[in-house]
């Protein structure tokens, strides 16, 4: 295992920083985690499996996809010590902005009459800008006030 994290280290120490950076890879890394959803989404509708298991199939391959990869290659400081609460927080935001996603996508199409596809669009992009705040400001930023980082205690 030392080879293994050894060629962590490496590639962390050599990652880019800053905002600019962050914002890319996580661009990078959610495009990766839809790619992967909408895969097996669209698999598991062709196998058989029902609509709901089909999109929380899909959806939660792509969550821990973008969390796997948002934790390993993009945010450098993590405000979470406890991996496992970490994780629940970065799928909690991820459920909000599947909660959001259903009110602007009803609100689009049902009220400002929208084109669904028009309406998926501009949702898409809103919602991702939610995410990466979020998650940026709540789990990958560094805490004021010098306080300790959140655990479960």
């Amino acid at each position: 295992m030392p080879a293994v994290n050894s060629a962590r280290q490496t590639v962390r120490r050599f990652r880019p920083a800053g905002l600019p950076f962050e914002f890319l890879g996580y661009f990078a890394c959610s495009a990766l985690a839809l790619g992967l959803d909408t895969a097996l989404y669209l698999g598991s509708l062709a196998a058989g499996l029902g609509l709901a298991c089909a999109v929380a199939v899909g959806f939660l391959s792509g969550l821990v996809l973008a969390y796997v990869l948002s934790t390993r290659w993009v945010f450098r400081v993590r405000r979470v010590s406890q991996p496992w609460l970490e994780f629940a927080l970065f799928a909690g935001i991820g459920l909000a902005g599947l909660g959001l996603t259903e009110a602007l996508l009803w609100l689009s199409v049902s009220h400002w009459g929208a084109a669904p596809l028009m309406a998926k669009l501009l949702t898409a992009g809103a919602v991702f800008m939610f995410n990466f705040g979020a998650r940026k400001a709540l789990l990958f930023s560094r805490q004021r006030n010098n306080k300790k980082k959140l655990a479960y205690a």
